[in-house]
């Protein structure tokens, strides 16, 4: 009986895939519980003890030292106390072996579904326990069954969830199918402890380089920052701690064997591998490839950024349904405002225009407050002329410099001058004469012959009309 006994609980463990001493544990305390309700007080401290080797099984109560006994099941006479200890005084408690000899129906049914209950804890405390430590990993899981808005997956030990969000939207599962999953939490539920994987975090594509790059594994080059359209397309900045590596060229690999397997176990997504500056105009240049930057103005406080793009290449830029530019903004944590290389030159222009004509208001103001205070100065001059008394006055000389005085000799002469040329009268015997009107329209070789000979006829005289 007792080797039947002790094989039961072996084969029990290895069931449940427990330790033998978590078996036994559970065993105890189902058996406490059995034999509370039938031998002993609901109140009475009890404990039971099951011995290994033989399995021997040993029930342990408290009891009170008292004079006279009159509930024998938590209670001991003094004569009898001193007999297992010679020290023990009234009102003391002590421990004496009490196994009951038979149990009863009751008891042992009450036994059996305890021991099922705390061998459900144990097994569920265990899988916790395992996969606490997992959690934030690349686990191995096969499709167990599918439903409208989940997929459950088979993790070994126990079962996780896939929730519609978490799942990739150009995958279809099938039962049976092995998949790589991000284990994304676990808690515990009344039901045991729930885990929830995913197949569309950025996360998981960080994982699967750490198992792909060794270079990533063991920290030689660093994954900086992931942006991920799960089943579609990704970005990944990368950076070197050695000098002399090639960040890309590790995460590529070889022909491009390594980035191969990561997008054929994301099924076909493709992954854009870049390299992360501390600059942040760089690394924005670097995020928004294959597409050439030609401009970049940055907003520190605001974090956000202005980029120009070339006319031919904006579209690349942007991507299909904008998903360039989201991924370069999720990968950078900027902003970013795209604009084409001639809308940035059009701004410049009008913003140059609008100065332009500012600066010329400005001077237009100011050339308005002169005038208006030469004004006030000679409305202030005629006032005070007004006021005083006029007489009448022929001709009024001022004092003249010798400077002044020569200057105004030198422009009567040149006055003087011009009135000469202008009115020159014609030389004697100069004869005039008034050039002919060429007519060009068609006529015959005579015709041509007499307007070239009228030609030289111009061509022999001089400016005055003499001939030679």
């Amino acid at each position: 009986m007792k080797s039947d006994f002790l094989l039961a609980i072996t084969q029990l463990a290895a069931e449940k895939n427990l330790s033998r001493e978590v078996v036994l544990g559970a065993v105890e305390s189902a058996l406490v519980s059995a034999y509370r309700k039938n031998s002993f007080t609901p109140s009475q401290n009890i404990s039971v003890k099951i011995d290994p080797p033989t399995g021997k099984v040993e029930v342990w109560a408290e009891k009170t030292v008292v004079e006279q006994v009159s509930d024998p099941r938590c209670e001991i006479s003094l004569a009898e106390a001193h007999k297992i200890n010679p020290d023990m005084q009234l009102e003391d408690v002590i421990s004496i072996e009490d196994t009951p000899h038979n149990a009863g129906r009751i008891a042992a049914q009450t036994a059996k579904q305890v021991i099922l209950q705390r061998l459900h804890e144990a097994e569920h405390s265990a899988i916790f326990e395992e996969f606490s430590d997992k959690e934030g990993e690349v686990v191995n899981g096969v499709v167990r069954r599918i439903e409208t808005r989940q997929i459950f997956v088979d993790l070994g030990r126990t079962e996780a969830v896939m929730p519609a969000a978490e799942q990739a939207a150009n995958e279809r599962y099938r039962v049976g199918q092995r998949l790589k999953v991000y284990l994304l939490e676990i808690a515990q539920s009344a039901k045991g402890p729930l885990l929830v994987v995913s197949r569309s975090h950025p996360n998981l594509l960080r994982r699967l380089f750490e198992l792909e790059v060794p270079e990533v594994y063991n920290g030689t080059v660093e994954i900086k920052s992931v942006a991920r359209e799960a089943g579609f397309r990704s970005k990944v900045a990368v950076a070197a701690r050695q000098e002399g590596i090639d960040p890309v060229g590790c995460c590529v690999g070889l022909r491009g064997i390594r980035i191969q397997h990561i997008g054929h176990e994301l099924g076909g997504e493709k992954i854009d591998v870049i390299n992360w500056s501390p600059d942040i105009a760089t690394f924005m240049a670097n995020a928004l490839s294959p597409a050439k930057v030609t401009g970049i103005t940055t907003d520190e406080d605001e974090r956000a950024a202005t980029v120009v793009i070339p006319d031919k290449q904006l579209s690349l830029a942007i991507g299909k349904e904008g998903q360039n530019v989201r991924l370069a903004v999720k990968l950078t944590g900027w902003r970013i405002d795209i604009k084409s290389a001639s809308k940035a030159e059009e701004e410049r222009a009008e913003a140059a225009k609008e100065e332009g004509a500012d600066i010329a208001g400005e001077a237009l103001s100011l050339e308005g407050l002169e005038t208006g205070a030469e004004a006030l100065v000679l409305a202030e001059v005629s006032g005070k002329a007004a006021d005083t008394p006029q007489t009448p006055v022929t001709e009024l000389e001022l004092p003249t410099t010798p400077a002044a005085a020569s200057e105004k000799k030198a422009k009567q002469q040149l006055r003087f001058a011009e009135e000469i040329v202008s009115k020159a009268p014609p030389k004697p015997g100069a004869k005039t004469k008034k050039k002919k009107k060429i007519s060009r329209r068609k006529g015959t070789a005579e015709n041509g012959i007499r307007l070239k000979r009228q030609h030289r006829g111009l061509e022999s005289c001089d400016d005055n009309g003499d001939e030679y």
